[in-house]
């Protein structure tokens, strides 16, 4: 119950890599506010903010659910007021609302180019910026935002530039935010899987059943997730962490339980091991 009494502010949730993080926080004894925009059930997409809510509820936490666009100042403002009144303050912020388009520069819409743009560094901006006031005074305070190292091989930057600039943006804004509030107590640290996560995303976008077949659970990132909040917020901060690395620092070596059937993917700007 090392999260009792701790909350924590997330975008998005409703599904996939957020909702594990989300239910093991709440295993944990952790308040959780969810800011997500599916209200109603889509038939592309799995769960809602709600079914999510009754999730968290289950596993033993408290939750939140405030339907808004991360996006909109206005919906932020509104879920940290409402948290805020709901449980006291904010502890914990997790930045893992995102949008995935792997189209090439002569192909990707502009509206895509924007949607990415737009949730990955003005919502993350959004969140971040309007909760700091309240992890200043919070208990063991961390930013943890769900994007990779920066990996700058040509291999990586000419595959899909857009997205790479968008997810690369929410690192670049993390480390700066463990920079500038070093003195404040107040830890930033990015965490980024492996391999393929078994997610709707990766299902619908990138590869189908073949790529879930090649693809680790959600539960191996909710875990490192949580050994990361464990840390004292001054001793660990400006880190670009993959889940393994986490998971094998704190002596987990056999990563059997977190599934994938067949030779697993390798997550896009993480480099095959040579």
């Amino acid at each position: 119950m090392s999260l009792a009494g701790r909350t924590m502010l997330m975008s998005g949730g409703s599904r996939g890599i957020g909702l594990a993080i989300a239910i093991a926080a709440a295993r944990r004894g952790a308040n959780v506010i969810l800011l997500a925009k599916t209200d109603t059930p889509d038939p592309r997409l799995s769960g809602t903010i709600h079914t999510a809510a009754a999730e968290i509820e289950a596993a033993g936490g408290s939750a939140l659910a405030v339907v808004g666009d991360v996006r909109d100042e206005a919906s932020v403002q509104r879920a940290v007021e409402r948290g805020v009144d709901r449980f006291g303050g904010i502890d914990i912020v997790v930045n893992n609302a995102s949008a995935l388009a792997i189209d090439g520069t002569d192909t990707l819409t502009l509206k895509r180019f924007d949607l990415m743009t737009d949730i990955q560094l003005r919502g993350t901006y959004l969140l971040s910026s309007k909760a700091l006031p309240h992890l200043r005074k919070g208990t063991n305070p961390h930013i943890l935002s769900l994007s990779p190292p920066l990996n700058l091989s040509p291999a990586w930057l000419g595959k899909h530039p857009a997205y790479t600039m968008a997810k690369y943006g929410m690192t670049i804004l993390t480390l700066g935010w463990a920079a500038e509030y070093a003195e404040h107590g107040v830890a930033a640290n990015c965490l980024w899987p492996e391999t393929y996560i078994a997610t709707d995303a990766v299902k619908n976008i990138l590869g189908g059943d073949a790529a879930i077949d090649r693809s680790r659970s959600p539960e191996i990132v909710a875990d490192a997730a949580g050994m990361i909040l464990d840390r004292p917020a001054n001793e660990c901060t400006g880190n670009t962490f993959l889940d393994v690395e986490v998971l094998r620092d704190a002596g987990v070596t056999d990563l059997s339980s977190y599934g994938g059937t067949g030779e697993l993917k390798y997550d896009i700007f993480v480099d095959r091991p040579r």
